[in-house]
């Protein structure tokens, strides 16, 4: 039985898959450029969100919020899709792609913090990373710095200059909102005003 859920199909038949999975708690301009930036190796961007986390609890935005904000921040564009994934760990969501996608070549997408957990997490047998990585590559994009894979890794794993992703993070725009800080400009605009219901993001505008 198949177990991921596309929500929004993009209009392309993929030869190169990238997969974006994240809590998306909110969608931020910096997810939309790695995305963005992502498509000039593959055909479309896969933005995945599991129904639960490996490393965190579901806080904030609910399941189906962080879906409709997916859905809005995406818009038009052509080769970007939205799904469920019921597994949280990479090597579920490569394996529930696959039901869905057949024998594409898988390009996972994420930052440098994000990358240096997947190579570096107990997955409680020998060899787990060696097997992961053979059935799908990194494109890493730099958050606090750059990564440097181990040697046995380095042909499986791609940089992926985002200069965005630098200075915005989800975490951040929730930071902004409970202190009543400027926000707006970090999300995509199609999304504000279900950001500002959401996250209670309400406060005298004062810049444009």
């Amino acid at each position: 039985m198949r177990t991921m859920r596309l929500v929004r199909k993009a209009a392309v038949q993929p030869e190169r898959l990238g997969v974006f999975p994240g809590a998306f708690n909110p969608p931020t301009r910096a997810h939309l450029a790695l995305a963005e930036a992502a498509l000039g190796t593959v055909d479309e961007v896969l933005m995945v969100v599991p129904e639960s986390f490996p490393h965190k609890p579901y806080t904030g935005a609910t399941l189906h919020q962080r879906l409709s904000m997916l859905e809005l921040a995406v818009g038009q564009e052509r080769r970007i899709s939205v799904a469920v994934a019921k597994g949280g760990l990479f090597r579920e969501i490569a394996r529930e792609c696959r039901e869905h996608y057949g024998g594409v070549d898988l390009w996972f997408i994420c930052g440098r913090d994000a990358a240096e957990r997947i190579l570096t997490w107990d997955y409680g047998e020998p060899g787990a990373v060696d097997a992961m990585l053979a059935g799908f590559r990194l494109l890493v994009a730099p958050r606090g710095g750059t990564l440097e894979p181990p040697q046995a890794f380095r042909n499986r794993v791609r940089p992926l200059p985002v200069s965005e992703c630098e200075h915005i993070s989800a975490s951040g725009v929730r930071a902004r909102i409970r202190s009543g800080g400027s926000w707006e400009a970090l999300v995509p605009e199609p999304i504000r005003d279900l950001v500002r219901l959401v996250y209670g993001g309400d406060r005298m505008e004062t810049d444009s």
